[in-house]
């Protein structure tokens, strides 16, 4: 080794042994998340310098839910009605009514804080206000001016106002958003909703009432920082990723670069160290701060070894790094942020085949099978484990990216850790909408498309906040995409300035579109918006007719099945809805209307007219699961030929809607969910209904060989017939025909339609992709469905592991197919579903003479007592199956 390499690695050591033994004081970080107070401020006759001392008596003041809204507080304590259930929502005072006052709150804080010693900070947080609020601490303003805008984080240094005793107390003056929109049943009411920086949704959708207070209050956390003299604000995080990767095998460097603005807050200079410890290798970079300054360090880029990669799901794994960065001065830290490291690189590129937009993670181009997402809750009422149930819902679905709406919000900071742990690439809209800000003639819009193109009132407030929300969530592997706004671009001055300088300045390494169906994204030569279709749709339509290169918004159907209902619908509502083919028309209960059902007009009839609501559901379960397995089919059969990706319209609701969703606002998936994780599964066999042809699409980096294709058909007694075997291969992210079988399979299923069982093999004859179809009869209709002998299949299941349960469906010989087989895990005292419960697949069908195995998760925290298994299915009555 040279005298140059023996000394570079001796600074080495000696840096990372002194990280080792820095000592970490004065800095802490906790949540004020309970014990809050609150009163009406119409109620209180008082200004927030003497609320904010502790003399001022609050015992009588009502308890108040922070993080939360004002809702969120009527809601816990029971001063209005849930507004998810039935009708209730109608009867919470609507602010366009009550008028700005009637929700305008206080809230109080009381804290323990001790005055710092020396030169140490101590900084009050406010991630989220709605919309717009004065702070007090002891007596003492904090904010110079009103401070405004749904989505712009204030932090406070308090240090020379906290209490002596360390007794405090902090007051909050929420004012509700400055125009609350008339809810008149429009696309965000008559549209003023979008004249303040905030969500749009809240006066109402076509998915979703109004909600009543419009998420007024301290909707995110609100967090106590201590510090030394020097904090880390805004840490900014790139990994390049030069070349094309694999997932496997030995890597080519990666570059970090990591940056951070430094605030000084002592009267004094300070020297100190930015320094970070990655994958046991120090950087570090030694400046002085003058006094009462901000500085933005830059460090020297660091070359990562062999470094081990972020992927998006299905495609390679989900590795993290965890990288601390320091402010050190005088051997003690100052400020640190604990920040978790995605390694990969992002661009996109214009396919000339598809003309549409093509996203490439390291190097590999990857095809989009994405879902459009609103918001976690209405009432904002977001967790960590909810983020994290939500997001592995989507994966499960082997999805690879979620876009999130520009009606609703840049999301949560825990929501892009979610996406990152389970490899969801992220679509990140801004705020804005077509509907609201004029891209249409409305005649529900209170003002004209000029004047709403012009909307939000204050852009310079709009632009502040993008850049505080660019900020907050930069750093996550997992997001992917910047985008103007649903359907439409913001004003031209925000535009220009998110394009041409905050985005090039802030974060120039992701992809920015400049709305959701924009023709810089997606070529549009069908006319019309660029999107859809929506609703249900043949299923040969998905494969045969061609619709936009990169589709941001397609589907829209998606009940639960009747244990759903119950929740949240009362029970003289549960009227299943009847379609009139004679008019086209169905007629649907004012609560299913009320919760925005969207029809599934002769689609259920095909099954054989619904007997009640249950029957509905089961069956609206056939058609969810035959949908959404069609959709991505269909895609994915044209990728990179006609699409390079598509969103699904909608996977989730906030709300207890009757329509868009894969699972409902409760976490209990429907069959929508294991249609697609069916549809979108990374190597994948399946036929397009429409001529018949067996395909492969194999979404993967690999190339795969020796493999055998195996076509079979049953009847409804589950006689068999071998159409078909061949061996096959397929080259990497590609789709590829094999042949078609449609001419023996009209043959079979004329009468009474059939079974369709398609295998794909490995060379040791193990089942790599399976897909079983139902097919109808030459009308279309399922009657043979309707005429099937009982199911004789049989259930064990049996703890493998804490919260991991393993099922067996076993089906014998000359048995009819075991069809359509619904699993839960229910409460063995009430008989409840659980929820949230992880299913590695359900809806599933067993054919003769074989067996499936499905793995469930749940968590025994919630859940400690053993549960028990319910099962049924189109041909199984319900059963319960204790668990061994």
């Amino acid at each position: 080794m040279s005298i140059k390499n023996i000394l570079a690695s001796s600074v080495a050591v000696l840096l990372l042994t002194f990280l080792s033994q820095t000592k970490v004081i004065a800095q802490s970080q906790y949540e004020l998340n309970t014990g809050w107070k609150c009163g009406k401020a119409t109620d209180i006759h008082t200004d927030g310098a003497s609320i904010s001392k502790n003399n001022f008596p609050i015992n009588n003041w009502e308890n108040a839910t922070v993080p939360g809204t004002v809702l969120t507080t009527q809601l816990n304590n029971k001063q209005v009605p849930d507004p998810f259930y039935g009708m209730n929502n109608e009867r919470i005072p609507d602010i366009y009514k009550t008028g700005r006052d009637y929700y305008t709150y206080w809230f109080v804080k009381d804290f323990k804080e001790a005055q710092p010693q020396g030169n140490n900070q101590v900084y009050l947080n406010f991630r989220g206000v709605n919309y717009s609020c004065d702070v007090f601490l002891n007596g003492h303003k904090l904010n110079a001016k009103l401070h405004s805008g749904m989505f712009l984080r204030q932090s406070y240094n308090i240090t020379k106002w906290l209490a002596k005793d360390g007794n405090n107390r902090v007051a909050v003056i929420v004012y509700p958003a400055d125009v609350v929109g008339n809810p008149n049943g429009g696309q965000g009411g008559d549209g003023t909703i979008a004249r303040n920086v905030s969500i749009q949704y809240t006066a109402g959708w076509d998915w979703i009432q109004p909600i009543k207070d419009r998420n007024t209050g301290i909707w995110d956390k609100v967090t106590i920082e201590k510090t030394g003299a020097v904090k880390i604000n805004d840490p900014h995080v790139i990994t390049l990723v030069p070349g094309v990767r694999q997932p496997e095998g030995l890597q080519q460097p990666a570059i970090i670069q990591v940056s951070a603005e430094l605030q000084n807050a002592a009267n004094t200079p300070v020297t100190g160290a930015l320094q970070y410890n990655l994958d046991g290798k120090a950087v570090s970079k030694t400046i002085t701060l003058k006094a009462n300054s901000t500085q933005t360090v830059q460090l020297d880029d660091y070359s990562l070894k062999n470094p081990k990669l972020w992927w998006p799901n299905g495609y390679g794994p989900q590795n993290l790094y965890s990288l601390n960065l320091q402010f050190v001065a005088a051997g003690k830290v100052s400020d640190q942020n604990n920040i978790e490291v995605g390694v990969r690189q992002l661009t996109s590129e214009w396919n000339e085949r598809t003309e549409s937009r093509q996203i490439n993670v390291n190097g590999q181009k990857i095809f989009i099978k994405g879902g459009d997402w609103i918001i976690s809750d209405e009432m904002l009422r977001f967790t960590d484990k909810r983020y994290d149930t939500e997001v592995r819902f989507h994966r499960d679905m082997n999805l690879n990216l979620i876009r999130v709406w520009g009606g609703a919000l840049i999301e949560r900071p825990e929501f892009y850790a979610a996406c990152d742990k389970y490899g969801m690439l992220v679509f990140q809209d801004m705020w804005g909408s077509g509907d609201c800000n004029g891209r249409w003639v409305d005649p529900m819009k209170l003002d004209d498309q000029w004047t709403r193109r012009k909307y939000p009132d204050d852009h310079a407030l709009y632009i502040k906040s993008i850049e505080d929300q660019v900020k907050m969530v930069r750093n996550y592997a997992s997001l992917a995409i910047w985008c103007g706004g649903n359907e439409i671009t913001p004003p031209e001055d925000i535009l220009v300035a998110l394009r041409d300088t905050i985005m090039p300045r802030l974060d120039n390494t992701r992809w920015f579109v400049e709305y959701s169906n924009s023709e810089k994204m997606s070529r549009n030569v069908l006319g019309g918006n660029g999107d859809g279709p929506y609703g249900i749709q043949p299923l040969s339509t998905f494969w045969d007719h061609r619709t936009f290169p990169f589709n941001s918004e397609v589907g829209s159907i998606g009940i639960n099945d009747y244990e759903a209902f119950k929740r949240f619908m009362p029970v003289q509502n549960r009227i299943a809805p009847e379609y009139d083919a004679s008019t086209g028309k169905t007629k649907t209960d004012s609560v299913w209307e009320y919760h925005k059902y969207i029809g599934y007009d002769t689609s259920i009839n095909k099954y054989g007219k619904a007997k009640d609501l249950e029957d509905f559901a089961a069956k609206a379960q056939l058609v969810n699961y035959d949908q959404y397995r069609g959709l991505m089919e269909g895609f994915s059969s044209h990728m990179w030929d006609w699409y390079t990706g598509v969103i699904i319209w909608k996977t989730q609701n906030p709300w207890t809607a009757l329509r868009g969703q894969m699972y409902d606002y409760y976490l209990d998936p429907n069959a929508c969910l294991y249609g697609l994780h069916s549809g979108s599964e990374p190597l994948h066999i399946m036929y397009n209904p429409g001529d018949g042809t067996v395909m492969v699409a194999n979404n993967t980096f690999k190339t795969h060989t020796n493999m055998m294709i195996v076509v079979k058909t049953y009847d409804m007694n589950g006689k068999d017939n071998l159409l078909t075997q061949v061996f096959s291969d397929i080259t990497p992210t590609t789709t590829k025909r094999y042949f078609s079988i449609k001419q023996e399979l009209d043959k079979l299923a004329k009468d009474k339609g059939a079974f369709v069982d398609l295998e794909l093999l490995d060379y040791n004859q193990k089942i790599i992709s399976q897909n079983i179809y139902w097919v109808p009869n030459e009308k279309g209709d399922y009657t043979g469905l309707q005429s099937m002998p009982a199911s004789q299949v049989t259930t064990s299941a049996k703890q493998v592991a804490k919260g991991k349960i393993e099922v067996t469906l076993s089906n014998p010989q000359n048995a009819p197919v075991a069809f359509f087989n619904r699993l839960s895990l229910v409460d063995g005292q009430t008989n409840q579903r659980l929820l949230p419960v992880f299913y590695s697949d359900n809806y599933v069908s067993v054919l003769p003479g074989s067996s499936r195995t499905v793995t469930i998760d749940y968590d025994t925290d919630q859940y400690p007592n053993t549960p028990l298994l319910s099962i049924s299915g189109w041909n199984l009555k319900e059963q319960t199956v204790h668990i061994q």
